[in-house]
């Protein structure tokens, strides 16, 4: 239906009745004379709909893509009352058109080839998938190199060697290299051999394994949370006070036990430093970080966690951590929450500086 599929574009505003400027005029006689109102195409599509729906027949809305839907919707909210002289103007402009359409074809060799995909062979299919990726400027590898380590991932252990060796190739070498250390050694060393033996592959061959992987990667819906859950209860635990964070993950672990555990290594707080901090990290937070904030989570953190202050003190230069020491021990023990607020602060420092790829974290152990 050609005024439907108007819901999908940005068709131009239409006059039903080009001298009417307003609803309704004052005839001579005292009656009010309503014309039709000024409706876009994508009105007049979201009339039809309404008008289609209310008489129990479907006019095929989940056929449209999921934005052109979520665009109907809207339209349809928006419209208000529609009066009779407007409702037959646009049933009529619709019935004219169904009077003049004798067949509709797809739009796209995209849409052609869902129609057509159960009557052909496994080769037109392939060629057919190709070439509506090229010819529709939707070249798969651009596609597929746009995607995170954490996406791609699980393809290195579901797709033969051979396929994952061409995904590789087409990746950037940092991102090459990160996605090649996800999998276990053994796999790797593999992966890693057959990469070598993709001289002599064709390009059609590349082509239609870049096709494969992006028909892959967009049958698996979208997350809505780039972070596990573990991940993100572990980063909010992480902006917790100690206390109620023992409480919580006590909690947690009488409930589900292995979740409990995973959270566990999602949380990084000031007690963890000596085991998750590189030592030749130090002296970036170190100069990355607020000078007051460092000297009150030490004067915590000689009490509360002395093991993280002496691991800082330790991997600073000799003269600053003698000046550091002596104003934290000069200063006393701080207020618990000043202190608390100290350490929470240094540790997002940290967690920032990992981010931004300025150092990197060790993993939490076993």
């Amino acid at each position: 239906m050609a005024m439907l599929r108007d819901v999908q574009g940005n068709g131009p505003s239409v006059t039903l009745n080009a001298g009417a400027q307003r609803a309704g005029v004052q005839g001579a006689a005292g009656m009010i004379d309503v014309t039709p109102r000024r409706m876009g195409q994508q009105q007049k599509a979201a009339v039809i709909v309404r008008l289609l729906l209310g008489q129990g027949v479907s006019p095929g809305v989940q056929r449209l893509a999921p934005h052109h839907q979520t665009r109907l919707a809207h339209i349809i909210s928006e419209l208000g009352n529609i009066d009779r002289k407007t409702l037959a103007a646009v049933v009529r402009e619709f019935t004219d058109q169904i009077d003049n359409l004798a067949l509709s074809f797809p739009d796209g060799l995209s849409e052609t080839l869902e129609l057509l995909e159960p009557h052909l062979g496994e080769d037109a299919l392939n060629a057919l998938r190709l070439a509506a990726a090229s010819s529709e400027g939707n070249d798969p590898w651009a596609r597929v190199s746009k995607q995170t380590v954490e996406r791609l991932a699980p393809l290195m252990e579901s797709e033969s060697a051979e396929v994952c060796a061409v995904l590789l190739s087409k990746l950037t070498v940092a991102k090459a290299a990160a996605l090649l250390g996800e999998v276990p050694e053994d796999r790797a060393q593999i992966l890693a051999h057959t990469v070598a033996l993709t001289e002599t592959i064709s390009p059609d061959l590349v082509d239609r394994i870049g096709v494969h992987i992006a028909q892959i990667l967009d049958a698996v819906p979208p997350q809505a949370f780039t972070k596990t859950a573990a991940e993100r209860v572990g980063a909010i635990l992480n902006s917790t006070p100690q206390s109620s964070r023992d409480k919580m993950l006590e909690g947690l672990n009488t409930r589900d036990a292995p979740f409990a555990k995973e959270v566990r290594k999602s949380i990084f707080s000031f007690n963890h430093i000596p085991e998750r901090v590189d030592p030749p990290d130090v002296p970036i937070i170190v100069r990355k970080a607020d000078a007051q904030t460092i000297i009150v989570a030490f004067a915590a953190g000689l009490t509360a966690a002395p093991l993280s202050v002496e691991f800082l003190l330790e991997n600073m230069s000799k003269r600053l951590a003698e000046q550091m020491r002596d104003e934290a021990e000069g200063l006393g023990t701080p207020k618990p929450e000043e202190g608390e607020a100290a350490m929470s602060d240094l540790v997002a420092t940290i967690r920032e500086l990992a981010d931004q790829g300025e150092i990197t974290l060790l993993p939490p152990p076993e």
